[in-house]
């Protein structure tokens, strides 16, 4: 948009520095301007057939906005009007669902999301799907993975990737023993197989919302560190590690296994942009961009956009 692009040229030479020296946080550009409703949590884009953009996000029975220039942002309603019966179990009964991925492939929109209480692992992550993505079309095709208080895994932060021999994958994962992968069917978008992968984990410390974006000869898997939902004392900051292929082994700049507590920093907090994190990248005609949450000084959770730029060796930074 027009505003990532003037930020874009105006951070040039900030970006250099970025890139040659990784400095102290304060060197990251803030959020592009974006206009509207863009109080958000845990935000995932699609780009739509007539380039328009759909936005999901946290909220009571998954919360929906569209924009068309992807700049100024409307609200429109919400997955499940009339409710999600089906997730209460794991909600104590909340409407409030989370971290919603979303995403546009064989002519459908496809929707996995959350269903848990805050600081549990009885978790569940469902699947719904979509003609047109709008408020009320949406249906229910079921239960994905589970985690219960007996697991060491946590069933939230879902994530569909698609590799590039068309098999299809979900990461997902928050605290505990880290973030995992699931094989999917392609045709129902279920499970296909028992078997649970280890993609990234900081020994039971605060690693959460694996995104995977394919580029170039790499599978990029970025992830939020430390503290999240705190307001503006949140900690939540951005970091990628890749691997050649979609189920790892992901490694950190410096070579450090993500498995292994690694990841290289790419954006965190600065000034009054609090806990940046909840990440979503996505490919769109003028450039990739990075979408995620940040909190205010009032505590807020909005919007946060970038362009995302590549280095010479391959690695992702902030514009």
């Amino acid at each position: 948009m027009v505003a990532l692009r003037k930020l874009a040229l105006t951070l040039m030479t900030t970006v250099a520095v970025t890139v040659a020296l990784a400095p102290h946080a304060s060197a990251y550009p803030g959020p592009g301007h974006v206009t509207g409703d863009i109080g958000v949590h845990d935000p995932s884009v699609v780009k739509r057939p007539d380039g328009s953009y759909l936005v999901a996000h946290t909220g009571n029975n998954i919360a929906l906005k569209t924009s068309t220039d992807r700049t100024a942002f409307r609200n429109a309603g919400s997955v499940f009007p009339n409710g999600a019966s089906w997730t209460t179990t794991y909600t104590n009964g909340s409407r409030n669902l989370w971290a919603p991925d979303i995403s546009y492939r064989n002519g459908q929109y496809y929707l996995y999301y959350s269903a848990s209480t805050f600081g549990s692992n009885r978790s569940a992550i469902f699947l719904a799907t979509s003609p047109s993505g709008n408020s009320g079309t949406w249906t229910h095709r079921g239960l994905v993975v589970e985690s219960r208080t007996s697991d060491n895994f946590n069933a939230i932060d879902p994530d569909l990737v698609v590799d590039d021999q068309g098999r299809w994958w979900l990461s997902f994962g928050s605290f505990w023993s880290g973030l995992k992968m699931i094989a999917l069917n392609p045709s129902t978008g279920l499970r296909s197989d028992s078997t649970i992968r280890s993609i990234a984990g900081r020994n039971g410390g605060a690693i959460e919302a694996p995104n995977i974006f394919k580029k170039g000869s790499y599978y990029y898997l970025f992830v939020s560190f430390d503290r999240c939902c705190q307001g503006a004392a949140s900690t939540y900051r951005v970091m990628v590690g890749r691997s050649t292929s979609v189920t790892g082994p992901y490694v950190a700049r410096n070579g450090t296994a993500m498995t292994s507590g690694g990841g290289t920093e790419i954006l965190a907090g600065q000034g009054s942009i609090h806990g940046p994190g909840h990440q979503d990248v996505f490919a769109d005609t003028d450039n990739d961009i990075l979408v995620y949450h940040y909190y205010a000084d009032n505590g807020a959770s909005l919007l946060g956009i970038n362009w995302l730029g590549w280095d010479s060796a391959g690695w992702p930074y902030v514009r």
